[in-house]
């Protein structure tokens, strides 16, 4: 019953695609965890008690066959390079919006991007008009994610998700342990709802898949047959994976023709950056609260009907000279790409490289 309860509590968390604090399955086999972890070498999950209790209680709440996913789950390899590639950057590590841009708004991007853009034309324009996304800004999500489907992943990802489920790099202040079990668990029921191979399937060290580099919980819940084929496929269909980028942005309160950042400048007489920055990226002050806070907006921003969020990104230091921060004003459609992922640097370079894209193609298809 105990392990039931848990199964259930974790795919409520794959639906609502947030990390949920639970109570962990690891203790049985905690002294094992520890050595395997400690020699960082591959083993099979099979090997794993709490894993195997997490695959009957899978099996048995969810109607699978407890032999496959006991089968499935025991297969699965323990990757030591995912769990480094999850640990947190070192102390002393300082973002820099600067080094992060040049790595997204670069050549090869571009002239991919302009290339899909103009081969994705139709699909495009029809999310655009069925869901109210700008074609910039999912061409350029498909850019940053996987440069329109050239590099969607090298790991299974029933082992990427596997390691994270079992044998995430914990620290005092983050588990995600919870998380990765409950995509663990949608990922299972992919194979039954959207005919995945998941012994085979290949993905992300943290287990996104397709052109857009959806999470099984994404997956689920946000994507469709946007090209009408009778079955969603976001690894070869760029028609679904444009569909369901725009449904899972729309999902996130995407407001159509709305600017997604303004530039700023400051008065320093009255500016106040700590009440400015304190919620955050989430749009939080009117126009005026800005202007009262010492933000300058320009004519257009001035007009901007809906809250703002004052965003800074850092270029290194901001103690040393020439690495000031750079800031922008963000709004609600700001604020919705940063739920695809969480990161107000990432949002900004998906905005950026879709601009760019959408200014090098020929007339006749931006018009479109």
């Amino acid at each position: 019953m105990k392990y039931l309860t848990l199964i259930h509590r974790l795919l409520i968390l794959a639906a609502a695609c947030t990390p949920l604090l639970m109570p962990s399955t690891a203790q049985a086999s905690k002294k094992i965890r520890a050595e395997k972890s400690a020699s960082a070498k591959s083993y099979a999950y099979r090997e794993r008690k709490d894993a195997m209790l997490f695959a009957d209680a899978l099996a048995q709440q969810q109607g699978l066959d407890p032999a496959w996913v006991r089968q499935t789950i025991g297969e699965a390899r323990f990757i030591p390079a995912i769990q480094k590639q999850m640990q947190p950057a070192g102390h002393g590590f300082v973002k820099n919006w600067a080094v992060y841009r040049s790595r997204f708004i670069e050549p090869l991007r571009i002239s991919t991007g302009v290339e899909f853009w103009q081969h994705n034309t139709e699909a495009l324009a029809r999310a655009e008009k069925d869901y109210g996304v700008a074609p910039e800004v999912i061409v350029g999500i498909i850019g940053v994610e996987t440069i329109y489907g050239r590099h969607m992943g090298s790991y299974r990802v029933i082992d990427a998700l596997t390691t994270l489920a079992f044998d995430f790099p914990k620290t005092a202040e983050r588990d995600r342990s919870p998380f990765f079990q409950a995509e663990l668990a949608q990922f299972l029921l992919l194979q039954k709802q959207a005919g995945l191979d998941v012994a085979t399937v290949k993905g992300s060290y943290a287990g996104a898949l397709g052109l857009g580099q959806f999470m099984p919980s994404n997956w689920a819940k946000y994507a469709v047959d946007f090209d009408g084929d009778g079955q969603i496929d976001l690894r070869n269909s760029p028609a679904d994976a444009i569909g369901s980028i725009a449904n899972f942005l729309k999902s996130a309160n995407w407001q159509p023709g709305m600017p997604a950042r303004y530039p700023v400048s400051f008065d320093q007489t009255k500016l106040n950056t700590r009440t400015l920055l304190a919620p955050d990226i989430r749009p939080t002050f009117s126009v005026k609260q800005l202007a009262d806070n010492g933000v300058v907006l320009d004519d257009t921003a001035a007009q901007h009907p809906g809250p703002l969020a004052l965003v800074e990104l850092l270029n290194g230091d901001p103690e040393t000279d020439g690495n000031e921060p750079t800031y922008i004003a963000g709004t609600e459609n700001f604020y919705a790409i940063s739920r695809y992922n969480r990161s107000s640097y990432y949002t900004l370079a998906v905005i950026e490289l879709g601009e760019t894209i959408k200014a090098q193609l020929p007339d006749a298809v931006a018009a479109k």
